[in-house]
């Protein structure tokens, strides 16, 4: 405040800058992008081909929301307070249901960030980082997916709290 403007221009560019770089670095998957846009020298692919292992949790994972969804949308055309205050139990077995596949998704999220750490040990001694190049996109990948899933899953919870 009481700067010239030129000087306070430059300031908030500066601290736009800090928190853009704050944000990529943040999460493991943008940080993850950054350091491979860094080595090859352009983004990674975003291929959308699931890997096999995945292509069931996701089928799960769809199936889930879908069904969801329709509790959600015979819920919200209730409007008497009484019958969706009766609601409340279905509610909570639904955001039980939903749990599980969060709680699978977390877990193979940490599996993912294991083998990113025992990558980034062996990173500055491997001669050829092809290989590890190659390893590094798919736990990328993974990532992305596991982020979306769970966001997915995370909306609907948030919507059957109100």
């Amino acid at each position: 405040h009481g700067r010239p403007e030129l000087e306070c221009r430059a300031a908030n560019e500066r601290f736009s800058q800090l928190n853009a770089a704050h944000a990529c670095l943040r999460e493991p998957r943008d940080r993850l992008r950054h350091l491979l846009e860094l080595e090859t020298g352009r983004k990674p692919s975003d291929l959308q081909e699931i890997p096999d292992a995945l292509a069931n949790l996701l089928l799960e994972v769809a199936a889930l929301c879908r069904e969801a969804d329709g509790f959600l949308a015979r819920r919200e055309a209730i409007t008497s307070p009484l019958l969706r205050a009766q609601n409340f139990e279905q509610a909570q077995q639904w955001m039980d249901r939903l749990s599980q596949p969060q709680k699978r998704i977390a877990a193979l999220q940490a599996a993912c960030l294991a083998r990113l750490r025992q990558l980034d040990s062996t990173w500055s001694e491997a001669g050829d980082r092809k290989s590890l190049l190659l390893e590094l996109e798919q736990i990328c990948r993974q990532l992305g997916f596991f982020a979306r899933w769970e966001g997915q899953l995370q909306e609907r919870v948030h919507r059957l709290m109100f």
